[in-house]
């Protein structure tokens, strides 16, 4: 009986603990929405947030990255957009590895990150939808698993149609993929056959 008890007791401590994680998390904005943008308009459900948030110096790449254009970026998301894209103009060789190897080295990142290629079919982020139409993909992210971002460089077969790409990563993005925490922004958008995907808070606390 005392075990029943001493079992009973540790599983509802265990609970309570995980509850007050997902509480901390969601006091910290992470309810503040998510929202499905094109990479050319900003997320106007969270402007107020956003603004309030953003490094007004903070830049769309760096030197690194190539992605320097001295332009301001909203998020996290869009500088991130906005370096993916320098990339593909300046080089059109270039391939998924090389630009997730890049984008991890942008300013805006926050976090020790690593990058894995990745095969068609289920890919972390994406729910039960098997993600297919690519030759080549690489996924980026935190080596902390509790830090809600999560991006993908594609390059697409031959024979996939971009637009219709792009539409199905939005159409099954999950936010919430990973347990206590919810990216605050989806952006999914391509450079001829260079598709670029990322789920992220709008801004990295220093």
């Amino acid at each position: 009986m005392k075990r029943i008890l001493a079992f009973t007791m540790a599983t509802l401590m265990m609970l309570s603990l995980i509850g007050c994680a997902c509480a901390t998390n969601d006091n910290q904005g992470n309810e503040t929405g998510t929202s499905l943008v094109d990479g050319n308009q900003t997320n106007d459900n969270n402007e107020n947030n956003t603004n309030n948030q953003t490094n007004e110096g903070e830049t769309t790449g760096n030197n690194a990255a190539g992605g320097n254009s001295g332009e301001t970026a909203d998020t996290v998301a869009q500088a991130l957009l906005a370096d993916f894209k320098a990339q593909v103009a300046k080089n059109t060789d270039i391939d998924a590895q090389e630009i997730a190897d890049k984008l991890l080295q942008n300013n805006v990142i926050k976090f020790s990150g690593a990058t894995m290629e990745v095969e068609e079919g289920l890919l972390t982020g994406f729910g039960e939808a098997e993600i297919r139409g690519f030759d080549d993909g690489v996924m980026f992210s935190p080596m902390i698993g509790t830090i809600p971002f999560i991006g993908y460089v594609f390059e697409l077969e031959d024979e996939t149609d971009a637009s219709a790409f792009v539409q199905m990563l939005k159409d099954n993005a999950n936010p919430r993929w990973n347990i206590c925490t919810v990216a605050e922004e989806t952006v999914a958008e391509n450079v001829g056959d260079m598709v670029f995907f990322v789920m992220s808070p709008q801004q990295f606390e220093e």
